[in-house]
C-alpha cells in the first residue's frame, strides 16, 4: 500500500473505532486540533504511564511534578522564547499559501530517502539471502550521491538558520526548484520570522490585565522549580525532574494529523548535572531512551539517531530519535545537553541564586542539564500507525488488524457470550465483574462469534474471552489471542493470570 494511503487509512480508522475524533467536528472543526476519543484517551493514558513507570518509578533519583502552563512572562523573556522562538515562513504568492521554509526543504530530501529506499529495496529483490544492506548503502555510487546530496543540502539549510540568513533559505529553496506542494508554484514571497507563542490575558478588567503566554513547552517549569525541589526532595547531583503536560504553538502549518497540533502534550524529564560530565551523560540518555522505545516491539529499524546540524545556541550535543511514520522519518524524541543556559539566564531575570552546594566538592556550582523530551501525540502516532495492518489470512480473505503492543492497548480483553441466551451472557458479566478491577475489560454480544473477533481485533483487543455452553459443564472458556488468532481452552480462574503476564507494565520494561 502508497504511505499515503496507509496514512489515509491511519486516520480514517482512528476515527471510526473511536481513537481521534476532529475537535468540534459539528462546527466544521478547527484545524490542527484534536480530542481523543474513548479509546484514544485510553491508549495515550497508558503511554503516558509507561513513559512515567520507565523515567519516574523505576529511578531513585528522578522525581516527577506538575507545573502550571501559565507562568509569569518574565519567564518566556529569560528563556529566550519572546525574542527568538521563532520559525521561517514563506508564502506562495499564486496559491496564498503559507509554509515552514525548512519544512520545504526537509519533504524536498525526503523525497531523496525514498529514492534511496527504492534502490535498496531494488537491490534486496535482486541480491535475495546474500543481500547485505549496510555494505550496500556504504558502497553503492548512486546511494552514496542521493546522501551526499541530502547532507550537502541539510548542512547550508542548518547554517542559515544559525546565522538567520533568510535570504539564503529562499535562494536555497529557489536553487533546488522547491515548488507549491499544492499548485506548482514556484512564485515565493522572501522568508521572514514568525513567533510561535499564543497570548492571552489574566485580570478581571482588560486595563489591568497582564499579558500572559500559553506555554510553549513544558521544560520551563521544571527549571523554575528547580530549587524548590532539590530542597524539598534532598536531591543529590545528579538528578531529574520529569513532568507531562499539554503546551501551545501557534504552528505555521499545523498538518500530517495528530504529528503536528497547535495544542499537544509533552513527557520531558531535564537532568541536572556537573559541569564536564555532560558527554557520559547525553550516551547514557541516548541509550537508554532508544531501549525504552525498543522494549515496545515496534522495530529496530523504524528508529534512527539525527544529530542535529543547527544546534540552539544554548546547547553542546542534540540529537533526535527519528520514527519511520507513513509519510517517512519523522522527530519523536530530543535528547539535548543544555549547558547551564536555563537556570543562568533565570537566575539573572529572577535575582535569585539558583545553584547547587556540592558537599563532596565543598563548591556552589550552577548545574548543567540533560534533556529528553518526546511528544505524547507523536507517540501515540507512532504507536497507532505502526500497530495498523491489512492482514491476508491463509484462506485468502483479508482482516484488519490494531497490533497495538498489549501493554498500551485501551482494552486488554473482551469478553463474548456465543449466544444472547442458556445463562452464558450471566457467566459473561461474572468474567468481567472480577477482571475489570485489573484490566480494562469490555462485554461484546452483538453479532456471530467470528464478526466479533475481527471487531476486535480493529480494535486492537489483545484477547477475546468466549463462553460456550461447555463453560456450564467444566467452568472453561476459549481464549483468542489478537495476533497469532491462536485460541486455548482454559479455566476461568486462570484467566487473570494469562491476561497479565501479556500486559504487565514490568513484563515490558524488563526488556529494557
Amino acid at each position: 500500500m502508497a504511505n499515503d494511503d496507509q496514512f489515509k487509512k491511519v486516520i480514517s480508522h482512528a476515527k471510526e473505532y473511536g481513537y481521534v475524533f476532529q475537535s468540534s467536528e459539528i462546527y466544521d472543526g478547527l484545524s490542527a486540533v484534536y480530542d481523543y476519543a474513548q479509546n484514544g484517551a485510553e491508549l495515550k493514558k497508558n503511554i503516558r504511564d509507561y513513559w512515567w513507570k520507565a523515567m519516574v518509578q523505576m529511578n531513585d533519583n528522578i522525581v516527577g511534578i506538575d507545573a502550571a502552563i501559565f507562568m509569569h512572562p518574565t519567564t518566556w523573556k529569560a528563556s529566550g522564547h519572546v525574542d527568538a522562538f521563532n520559525d521561517p515562513l514563506i508564502d506562495n504568492k499564486d496559491s496564498k499559501k503559507r509554509y515552514r521554509a525548512d519544512v520545504l526543504v526537509e519533504d524536498y530530501c525526503a523525497k531523496i530517502e525514498n529514492k534511496i529506499e527504492k534502490e535498496v529495496k531494488k537491490a534486496e529483490k535482486r541480491f535475495g539471502e546474500a543481500f547485505n544492506k549496510e555494505e550496500f548503502i556504504s558502497t553503492n555510487g548512486r546511494v552514496l550521491g542521493y546522501q551526499e546530496k541530502i547532507d550537502t543540502i541539510l548542512k547550508r539549510l542548518g547554517q542559515s538558520l544559525e546565522k538567520e540568513d533568510l535570504a539564503d533559505v529562499k535562494a536555497l529553496i529557489e536553487e533546488l526548484e522547491i515548488a507549491d506542494p499544492l499548485t506548482g508554484s514556484r512564485n515565493w514571497t522572501d522568508v521572514k520570522q514568525f513567533n510561535l507563542m499564543f497570548g492571552t490575558k489574566l485580570g478581571a478588567s482588560a486595563d489591568s490585565a497582564m499579558d500572559l503566554y500559553l506555554r510553549p513547552e513544558t521544560a520551563q517549569g521544571i527549571f523554575v522549580n528547580f530549587l524548590n525541589v532539590q530542597k524539598t526532595g534532598r536531591m543529590k547531583i545528579p538528578f531529574g525532574i520529569a513532568q507531562t503536560g499539554k503546551a501551545f504553538r501557534n504552528e505555521i502549518v499545523a498538518r500530517q494529523f495528530i504529528f503536528r497540533m497547535r495544542e499537544f502534550e509533552q513527557m520531558e524529564m531535564q537532568f541536572f548535572i556537573k559541569p564536564g560530565t555532560q558527554k557520559e551523560w547525553f550516551n547514557h540518555w541516548k541509550e537508554t531512551r532508544l531501549k525504552w522505545h525498543l522494549s515496545l516491539g515496534m522495530g529496530q529499524d523504524n528508529y534512527r539517531f539525527h544529530d542535529h546540524e543547527k544546534l540552539a545556541h544554548y546547547a553542546d550535543a542534540a540529537t533526535d530519535i527519528e520514527f519511520k511514520f507513513p509519510f517517512g522519518f519523522k522527530e519523536l524524541e530530543g535528547i539535548h545537553s543544555r549547558t547551564d543556559f536555563d537556570l543562568k539566564q533565570h537566575e539573572e531575570f529572577s535575582g535569585k541564586k539558583l545553584q547547587y552546594f556540592d558537599h563532596e566538592d565543598n563548591a556552589n556550582y550552577t548545574p548543567y542539564v540533560l534533556e529528553t523530551s518526546i511528544g505524547l501525540d507523536r507517540m501515540f502516532l507512532a504507536v497507532f500507525s505502526n500497530a495498523l495492518e491489512d492482514e491476508t489470512l491463509d484462506d485468502g480473505s483479508v482482516r484488519t488488524v490494531l497490533k497495538l503492543p498489549a501493554v498500551l492497548a485501551p482494552t486488554k480483553a473482551a469478553v463474548l457470550p456465543l449466544v444472547k441466551k442458556d445463562g452464558l451472557p450471566e457467566i459473561a458479566k461474572t468474567i468481567i465483574d472480577d477482571l475489570k478491577w485489573d484490566f480494562n475489560v469490555a462485554y461484546d454480544e452483538k453479532d456471530a462469534v467470528g464478526r466479533r473477533y475481527r471487531r476486535q481485533d480493529a480494535n486492537g483487543t489483545p484477547f477475546c474471552i468466549t463462553v460456550d455452553h461447555d463453560t456450564l459443564e467444566d467452568n472453561t472458556v476459549t481464549i483468542r489471542h489478537r495476533d497469532t488468532m491462536e485460541q486455548q481452552r482454559v479455566k476461568i480462574e486462570d484467566l487473570r493470570d494469562i491476561i497479565k503476564k501479556e500486559v504487565d507494565v514490568k513484563e515490558w520494561l524488563q526488556k529494557m
